[in-house]
């Protein structure tokens, strides 16, 4: 019998789709289900398993009704879900649309692995243009850019998915494999649907996670450019800092697409994984490159592991007579359920991989291990998969698709916009004006990536410094959005990085004027769960004139303040000025008269914002805490202080101006 299933295009511009309501629907837990740290993480934890879960029950409906049917009404909710995200509705709308949306992508899987089992091509192809997409974007999504180009695009990606979906595609799996000479003949058409792809659908969520975390992350890519830069532990702006990416797409499509070799030599595809892996888990920014480029290898050449050409026996399968709805389009039922729940279990790893990594950050429990340990299973489970002897040629010559998703990959570098320089402009200005802001990762109070909000409230005060607080720069739970980078480039300004919870996570300096000697310091969590640290820059105001500015975020222990942290950042931060004129400012996370306060006040530190006194910036659509700070050396005159209304963050940015004591 003809089984109707999914071609190998039409897979992977699905997975890009699904893709894409995960960027969205990851930081929903945290910016809408979660509010402001309100939320216990296990309940956040338990909300994103929930659905995964959930979907474990699809293999059965698929054996029930049949795999045609669900696949084209779970595909049809999956495209208007990402249309209507498109849309960037925010609040509670965003977040059920992206959940439908969510279970509508996992339930869709189900119903493609009941009739295909040689997914690897397509899987393949879908991560590695969503990652080459990404990076052409910037790495900011189209679903929230909202112009007419966002929905053209997002329209035509949509119809095309829907229409491959309508079409009768291959038998045998999702388009047969890609092996073989450049120009082989696509296989028949009537090739019998296999028992086999249990193995290849079970890596789909793995490996996802793993391609979204390290191998195939183009906002980690352009951090791990950035460390390169400065070398000193600190990240710059770095120039052509997308240019790994494309590098990290072929590897992983030439890995996965080509037959991998035979005997032992087939272990250099889960060794280069774990050894990506193993150094991303360091938590080294000048590890983060050979991180991703040994991840991507590893990962392409354990996903060609598993792509097995048997086509094993239907005839050996219980349903595999015809009759009901329960062959309606599969390759047997036993062996489709099989793959049904491979994939769903597949999936399930992908959430508490994710669930358990960034949900450490709020239960201060290590998550190093989460990254290795995701990789030895797929490892183990591609190098104990049956050795490929042979495999049906594919619609895509393996060599051609790599050539065209790397082609798109290397559009980013080129379309990249240049880095901001700062000069010595007309000589040391008379003032500064100073902004503190923490930006949330760049997520609004209602949940969407607003990275136009968060500009406009900074570029109003005209800053020449801006010191950034919750900078995200490549977090998978977040979207995988460089945001510091992103904004760098709508304020025109370069930028400092300080890592903190890890490398892509920390604080940052924004500054008009040339910066020299950056430190950073880590600073003692005393029971905190997320990581905490200094940033010290020296602005070049030219003639010798410099200024001293710190950037900081305390994190208080439960149910105390940040003291010791405040202590440790107020001495660090006198010696490093020297004697300087001195700005430090950030989310200090106390309030005036509090015990990590006066810490700053004792060091004879000046609060540059006590004329305002009260201002209160936390939460930012009813602001009650003033938890947001600048405090100055005594030589610096502040002046108009201000708290601007916005809600790009759930805190409110604060500003001042300051007078430079006379040369």
């Amino acid at each position: 019998m003809r089984y109707r299933q999914l071609t190998t295009g039409t897979l992977a511009l699905g997975v890009l789709l699904l893709i894409d309501v995960l960027r969205v629907w990851l930081p929903g837990i945290i910016t809408i289900f979660g509010q402001a740290a309100s939320t216990p993480a296990e309940l956040m934890g338990a909300f994103a398993l929930g659905w995964f879960v959930l979907a474990l029950g699809a293999p059965a409906v698929v054996r029930r009704v049949g795999a045609r049917p669900v696949a084209v009404a779970a595909a049809v909710a999956l495209a208007v879900a990402r249309l209507t995200l498109t849309a960037a509705p925010g609040g509670r709308t965003q977040l059920w649309v992206a959940t439908a949306g969510l279970l509508a992508g996992l339930v869709w899987l189900v119903g493609v692995a009941a009739d295909a089992d040689r997914p690897v091509p397509g899987l393949a192809l879908g991560f590695a243009a969503n990652a080459a997409v990404h990076a052409v974007l910037d790495t900011a999504d189209l679903v929230w850019r909202g112009d007419w180009v966002a929905w053209l695009l997002s329209a035509v990606a949509v119809a095309v998915f829907l229409a491959g979906t309508a079409q009768p595609g291959h038998r045998g799996g999702a388009g047969g494999a890609l092996v073989g000479p450049a120009d082989a003949p696509a296989g028949p058409a009537d090739a019998p649907a296999g028992a086999g792809g249990g193995r290849a659908w079970l890596l789909a969520g793995p490996a996802l996670l793993l391609a979204g975390m390290v191998a195939l992350s183009p906002a980690l890519a352009r951090t791990g450019m950035s460390y390169l830069v400065a070398g000193d532990g600190v990240a710059r702006s770095p120039l052509f800092g997308l240019a790994p990416v494309p590098v990290a797409v072929a590897g992983f499509l030439c890995a996965a697409l080509t037959r991998p070799p035979r005997g032992w030599a087939r272990a250099y595809g889960p060794v280069a994984l774990l050894g990506g892996a193993v150094l991303f888990a360091l938590d080294r920014g000048d590890l983060l490159l050979p991180a991703i480029l040994l991840a991507a290898v590893g990962l392409g050449a354990c996903l060609a592991l598993t792509d097995d050409a048997s086509t094993g026996d239907a005839s050996t399968d219980d349903a595999s007579t015809g009759d009901g709805p329960a062959n309606a389009g599969t390759g047997g039922g036993v062996s489709a359920s099989r793959r049904g729940y491979a994939v769903a279990a597949g999936m399930l790893v992908f959430a508490l991989g994710a669930v358990g990594y960034y949900s450490a950050y709020d239960l201060g429990y290590p998550n190093a291990a989460v990254p290795v340990v995701v990789a030895v299973l797929v490892a183990a489970v591609a190098f104990t998969a049956r050795p490929v002897v042979h495999r049906l040629p594919g619609p895509f010559p393996p060599l051609r698709a790599a050539a065209a998703v790397t082609a798109l990959a290397l559009l980013a570098p080129v379309l990249a916009d240049e880095v901001p320089v700062a000069s010595n402009r007309d000589g040391p200005p008379e003032r500064l004006t100073v902004v503190a802001y923490n930006i949330r990762m760049g997520f609004g109070l209602d949940g969407r990536f607003d990275l136009t909000g968060l500009a406009e409230v900074v570029v109003r005060q005209r800053p020449d410094v801006v010191l950034l607080s919750e900078v995200d720069r490549a977090w998978l739970l977040n979207g995988g959005h460089d945001t510091l980078d992103l904004l760098a480039d709508r304020l025109g300004m370069p930028y400092v990085f300080g890592p903190a919870a890890d490398p892509v996570w920390g604080d940052a300096v924004l500054s008009r004027w040339p910066v020299r000697d950056p430190r950073t310091l880590p600073l003692a969590a005393v029971g905190a769960p997320t990581g905490a640290q200094a940033l010290a820059v020296t602005l070049d105001l030219g003639d010798g004139v410099r200024t001293a500015v710190v950037s900081t975020h305390l994190q208080p222990p439960p149910g105390r303040g940040p003291v010791v942290q405040a202590r440790a950042v107020a001495d660090f931060a006198i010696r490093y000025a020297a004697g300087r004129p001195l700005v430090v400012a950030g989310d200090l996370n106390t309030e005036p008269g509090d015990e990590a306060f006066t810490e700053f006040v004792d060091a004879g530190l000046v609060d540059a914002l006590a004329a305002a006194r009260p201002l209160a910036t936390s939460p930012a659509d009813d602001p009650r805490q003033q938890i947001d700070h600048i405090f100055v050396s005594p030589g610096l005159a502040p002046s108009d202080p201000v708290a601007p209304r916005s809600t790009a963050s759930d805190h409110l940015p604060v500003a001042v101006t300051v007078t430079l004591p006379p040369r």
